[in-house]
């Protein structure tokens, strides 16, 4: 099996990847590499595989194959312990240009087994304008085998100066089927199951697996689509924004605690805590205060991160429940993701208009756009469900 195997349903994309790896073992041997470029900008929607496809393509080019996808440095690559793959993945609400100057010191190192240095920046539309400003001085002047490889949901995300100069490749959402015969061919599951998953997740493949393999994630969902016809009142907005908030928080919690601990820990140890010598303890511990400050600070954003994530997804649930709600009201005859709770959307659809199904979905982006923009999560989501029930 090769890398691009595992890219549902992006021919187009595996083509012109396919083809620029082969040009950059023509590079590496000597020869021109017509098609073969130092700077690639991967964009999609949420699921379609983009840091999935920069890693694959990674793996094309520092594999002597092209991307066999069985010889040690595909294995490498695919787990993230290659020498010459540098992968960064903000984990916080942004990335400054301080982390990004010490990325591109070190993609400036040249490749320790000969063929390329890559640079694997996920999220990189979470790059603040001046550690932007900074990719963009290292993807100007490259050293000669430096690969950089950033990730964004889409083109207008990155500044127009960094598009102007990498070459784009667009990944789609892959369709209900081809995401259905990966559960079932790659993860056996069941076919029901996958199916459902694959509907579901609307094409998000990690979270279609997240379906069909967690029982909490299935229960999650039916919790967040349940909250449409619960509004029945003010109390009840109350309640189930409350909910909602709380079981993001939990799930953030749950997520960074063992890691945070273990950071910490760490980081202790590093400047000298429990090591015995008369004031070396003392002395080394003073020294780290700001580095362990740091580090909280770090962890903090990263924790309101994911608890902001975990806040979107389970608004886009709730879009993908109005979106089928409006399909129903105009008798559109398309899939609908949440076809399991056809008696709800029947329910909410015979007791509202298109106009005022149209108006929630306008609701839910509006407070996304104001969770994005730091608006207190409980204000915010108490808003909306007010908006939903009106």
């Amino acid at each position: 099996m090769g890398v691009f195997d595992d890219l549902v349903g992006q021919g187009q994309a595996v083509a012109v990847l396919s083809r620029a790896a082969a040009a950059a073992r023509e590079v590496v041997g000597g020869g021109r590499g017509a098609g073969m470029t130092h700077a690639w900008l991967f964009t999609g929607p949420p699921g379609s595989g983009r840091e999935e496809a920069a890693r694959a393509f990674a793996a094309a080019l520092l594999c002597p194959d092209g991307g066999c996808g069985h010889c040690d440095q595909c294995h490498q690559v695919m787990i993230g312990s290659h020498p010459d793959l540098e992968s960064v993945r903000p984990q916080g609400l942004s990335y400054g240009v301080k982390l990004t100057r010490e990325l591109i010191l070190r993609a400036a190192g040249a490749p320790t087994q000969g063929r390329w240095r890559v640079i694997l920046f996920e999220d990189a539309d979470r790059a603040t304008e001046s550690a932007q400003n900074a990719v963009l001085k290292a993807i100007e002047e490259p050293p000669p085998r430096t690969v950089w490889l950033l990730c964004s949901p889409a083109p207008d995300d990155m500044m127009i100066t960094i598009r102007s100069r990498c070459r784009v490749i667009t990944l789609t959402t892959p369709g209900t089927e081809a995401v259905a015969h990966v559960l079932a061919t790659r993860d056996s599951v069941p076919a029901p199951m996958a199916q459902f998953a694959a509907r579901a997740a609307q094409g998000h493949i990690s979270r279609a697996r997240s379906l069909a393999l967690d029982e909490g994630a299935r229960s999650r969902r039916e919790a967040v689509l349940a909250i449409p016809r619960s509004l029945t009142g003010v109390g009840e907005c109350i309640t189930a924004a409350e909910r909602l908030v709380k079981t993001a928080e939990e799930e953030a919690a749950a997520a960074t605690a063992a890691l945070n601990e273990t950071e910490t820990s760490e980081l202790r140890k590093l400047y000298g805590e429990g090591s015995t010598g008369k004031g070396l303890n003392r002395g080394l511990v003073r020294g780290g205060a700001g580095a362990l400050k740091e580090l909280e600070d770090r962890q903090k954003s990263r924790a309101t991160r994911i608890k902001r994530d975990s806040l979107d997804s389970a608004l886009l649930e709730l879009v993908s429940f109005y979106r089928d709600v409006l399909a129903m009201q105009f008798g559109a005859g398309v899939e609908l993701a949440n076809d399991d709770l056809r008696f709800d959307l029947d329910q909410v659809a015979r007791g509202g208009t298109p106009e005022e199904t149209l108006r929630r979905i306008e609701a839910i982006m509006v407070c996304r756009e104001r969770l994005d923009a730091n608006v207190n999560p409980q204000i915010a989501v108490e808003a909306l469900m007010l908006s939903l029930r009106g």
